[in-house]
């Protein structure tokens, strides 16, 4: 008999978290599985990528609930005699926007508001995996019953007091919890000590084949330039280090280089980042375009790939452009040496815009070191398909 997996996470909107599930979706032997996937948000880019053998549930009853106008919402409430999804759906609209949280506090503050009105799942599974911290890492605690479940961690960021103490009786609740690095792992156990027995690595997933073969399918980039091509992916969010991205941008401009800073993604940051682009005149070089659900024919086309996050779980557009061969500079954050080796597949640099900018200079003009890193690129190892392994020994 097939065993029965769960997997919840919050979207597959184009990131690294949900590229990652996406991946793993793909290489599962559905002769010995039955899968179900649960999301919070519908409608995203790489749900068309998901493997038809995965049966993805119906939207929650507040997922529905949330996405209709709030004049219709309350209409409803009102005719049906039923106000509790209304107050719960009022209570985290006014608690939200007291003031700017964290993706932590977020989270907290939405399970604290409704999650007394979203309904549990009715199945039973032998596994259940929350593939992200924060909300599905709530529901699976609390609203899903199967004999083993796994959470996954796949971003380093430390919690307040008060978040810690809340997220702790969630995993309690959890046979595993798995960090995507080392690092990852280190960080964790940083906040909760307390779990260090039930703590284990296996790292996001690369499939060089697949990428190798998306990075020649579908649309690159569409204008004419014909100086150095720089790429950044990620989230228009704190995490990534958009601020320190225009600044060294800046300087770029100022040193007089010839290129252009591209970026894909999206995020609560994009208009306060369009509108220092505009502040500094960098309408010409750096270009916001957006999410792709293909991301690999613009990295495969790109000269550079520059990361300045402030903190990342793994780093896995970091990963997919190494597979692609193309050099790296990229910030220090936690995760970093997980994967990047100095001056030999990219250059580690210091967390600020003037750090950046003399990194992508050096790998501009310095053209021994760039032939070394596109041959040490060449070379070195794609992918880690090896970790479906760890997947299979912690599932059983």
């Amino acid at each position: 008999m097939k065993k029965s997996l769960l997997f919840v996470i919050d979207s597959l909107d184009v990131a690294g978290a949900e590229k990652s599930l996406v991946t793993l979706l793909s290489l599962i032997d559905f002769s010995k599985y039955k899968v179900d996937l649960m999301l919070f948000s519908h409608g995203k880019l790489l749900e068309e990528l998901v493997p038809i053998e995965v049966n993805t549930l119906p939207p929650l009853n507040y997922t529905r609930f949330s996405n209709i106008d709030l004049k219709k919402a309350l209409i409803r409430s009102v005719a049906q005699g039923n106000i509790k999804m209304l107050y719960s759906r009022i209570k985290y609209s006014v608690n939200i926007r007291r003031r700017k949280y964290s993706n932590p506090e977020k989270a907290r503050i939405f399970w604290e508001s409704v999650s007394n009105v979203i309904e549990s799942n009715p199945k039973t599974y032998d596994i259940a995996i929350s593939y992200a911290q924060g909300i599905p890492t709530f529901y699976v605690a609390e609203k899903v019953k199967a004999k083993k479940k796994f959470a996954w961690v796949n971003v380093s960021y430390r919690l307040n007091k008060k978040n810690k103490e809340f997220q702790r009786k969630f995993y309690d609740n959890y046979n595993k919890v798995v960090a995507v690095s080392d690092s990852t792992k280190e960080v964790f156990l940083e906040t909760f000590p307390i779990y260090s027995d039930k703590v284990e690595v296996i790292y996001d997933i690369n499939n060089p084949d697949f990428i190798s073969k998306m990075a020649d399918i579908g649309p690159s980039f569409k204008d004419q330039f014909d100086g150095i091509r720089i790429l950044t992916i990620g989230r228009l969010a704190y995490q990534k280090g958009y601020d320190i991205a225009v600044d060294a941008c800046k300087k770029l401009k100022e040193k007089g280089i010839k290129f252009r800073w591209y970026s894909l993604g999206k995020g609560p940051l994009a208009k306060e980042i369009e509108e220092i682009i505009i502040e500094n005149g960098l309408q010409e070089n750096f270009v916001l375009l957006g999410v792709k659900a293909n991301p690999y024919p613009y990295i495969k086309n790109s000269d550079i790939y520059v990361q300045t996050s402030r903190f990342e779980g793994f780093g896995l557009a970091i990963a997919e452009a190494r597979m692609l061969n193309v050099p790296v500079v990229t910030t220090r954050f936690d995760a970093v040496y997980n994967q990047m080796i100095e001056e030999k597949n990219g250059l580690v640099v210091d967390m600020h815009a003037d750090a950046v900018c003399d990194g992508i200079i050096r790998v501009i003009k310095d053209e021994e070191l760039r032939g070394n890193i596109v041959k040490y690129l060449h070379a070195e190892k794609k992918g880690n398909m090896e970790e479906i392994e760890k997947f299979y020994q912690l599932i059983g």
